[in-house]
Order: structure tokens, then sequence, then C-alpha cells
């Protein structure tokens, strides 16, 4: 991977929301959900950092459990002393701290204090962005190569192996050979319930349901989704069914889709889950970031 010497406070960082951590759970997601944000930090009565909250821990450890959101505070279910990075951390060491965390979000702190909160989005993105210019400039070497090669009828190798090499990295590989045969995947009908649609991701310990219309996947329903559409316009999710909030007709990709071309459908439609199709045919499976 090319890394170069990026560090977390180059990226462009949005500044962390942070609360008390006697907040309730109500309020908390009232906050988030007015600045549009999936986490929330939160500081003991020190005001150091002593949790972080998500939209999906919300739907797992809250709606899923049917515990009262005006009653709950968000030290009961909070990811206490979470992990944090420093603002000189390389990218791609945090990006790999999330990875292999298999967490989304990772605090930046600077001078002792909390300024940012990272999204493995931003980070991933970045890095393949990267990439993709280090492979251009590759090309570049290569024609430069072949024109030589071309009018001098000899042959050098180096630049083109280094090109064949970035391709076969970045732009061959498809999302079949990250996709598990074990792998599982929250599936709802959209006369389902929010809460049941709460409880499958909870039981298979997902952020997102995929909502099957005559064997299709007609929508889905992310943690993010619940969050603004369900708590924040106070609609009760016993009673609020999947379809009245889904995402309609979700972009979805096969197993055959370059994982480079998955990520940048999912970058620019600004979502985190894609339904995978076994070319063409409903699988049940689902590929995400997290």
């Amino acid at each position: 991977m090319v890394t170069g010497e990026r560090t977390v406070k180059r990226l462009r960082l949005s500044k962390a929301l942070t609360i008390p951590d006697h907040t309730t759970v109500y309020e908390a997601c009232r906050r988030m959900a007015a600045r549009r944000v999936d986490a929330v930090l939160l500081t003991d009565s020190n005001a150091l950092l002593c949790g972080i909250l998500t939209d999906k821990d919300i739907t797992t450890r809250v709606i899923a459990r049917e515990l009262k959101l005006e009653d709950t505070p968000v030290s009961k279910v909070m990811t206490r002393n979470p992990l944090f990075v420093l603002g000189d951390t390389l990218a791609v060491e945090a990006l790999q701290k999330m990875v292999q965390g298999k967490f989304r979000h990772l605090p930046v702190v600077d001078n002792g204090e909390v300024i940012a909160l990272l999204d493995i989005a931003k980070c991933l993105y970045d890095a393949i962005a990267r990439m993709e210019r280090a492979a251009e400039k590759g090309r570049a070497i290569a024609a430069a190569v072949e024109g030589v090669e071309k009018h001098w009828g000899t042959s050098v190798s180096g630049p083109n192996t280094f090109v064949e090499t970035l391709r076969e990295r970045m732009f061959k590989p498809s999302l079949s050979t990250i996709i598990s045969e074990n792998s599982k995947v929250a599936t709802v009908a959209p006369t389902d319930t929010v809460l049941t649609a709460s409880k499958k991701m909870l039981e298979l310990k997902v952020s997102s349901a995929v909502v099957a219309i005559e064997n299709k996947p007609g929508g889905i329903l992310t943690s993010r989704d619940i969050l603004m559409r369900v708590i924040a316009q106070n609609l009760p999710p016993e009673s609020t069914t999947v379809g009245k909030v889904m995402t309609q007709s979700p972009e979805c990709a096969t197993i055959d889709t370059p994982i480079l071309e998955a990520l940048h459908t999912m970058h620019d439609g600004k979502f985190l889950h894609l339904p995978v199709l076994d070319r063409g045919m409903w699988t049940n499976e689902q590929w995400s970031l997290i």
C-alpha cells in the first residue's frame, strides 16, 4: 500500500460531538441527529474521555433490548475507554487500528484534548486516492518506457512490472475474495417492525438489515436510519414498520465487482453498506466496511 507520510491531522477532520456520560440516551440521540453524526464521545466528571456511543450501540444495546431512551444514561450502554490516536499518527496506522479492532470511529487527541472523531471511511478513501495517484504515475512511466522501447528497440521490464503489480493488487480483486462462506446478514420484510429488525441486527452483530421484497433486495435499513428516521422523529420502534423508514432500491454489487469499484460506489453514494448479488441472483449476502 502506498501511504507516504500523511498524518491524521492532515485529513479534513470533523469536530467531535462530546457530552457528559450522565446524559440520557434520548438526549444523546437528539444531539447526534441535530449534528447529523453517527457517534458521540462521552466525558466523565473530570471532563476526561471515558467512552463512545455509536448508532450501532443505540440500535443493538438500547432499541433491541427495549430500554427506555429517556431513563437510560449513556454510561450504561457506551463502549468504555475507547482507543484513540494522536494528531501526528500516520493515517494508515489509524486505519489499521480500526480494521483490526473492527470498529469505525477513532477519537483524535492533540495536547491532551480530543480534537476530532475520525471515521474509517475518511482514512480508507484517502488511502485509495493515494494508491490511485501512484498507479497513474506508474502508468505514465510505463507509457514513457514503451515509447523508448519502440524507438530504440530495447526492452525494459522494471516499470511495466511495477504497473502490473499495482493493477493486480488494486483493480483485479473482486468482492468474492473477501466475502466469507459464513457471512451473515440480517434480512427482514417491509412489514416487520423496526424493533424486530433491531433484534435481528443484535443477534447477528451487524449494523444493517437488507429488506427482502419478492426475494430481491428492495431496501436497506441501517442503524443510522434508525437513529435519524425513527428515534429523531419520535417514532415508536415497536410499531413503526421497516418499509416506512428504509432506504428503497439500494445500490447493489455482484461478487465479481472489483473491490475498488465497490468502495467508489459507497464513497460516491455516501453510504457504508452494499448488498451483494451472486451474478445477478440474490444470495442473502452483504458486504460493508465493517
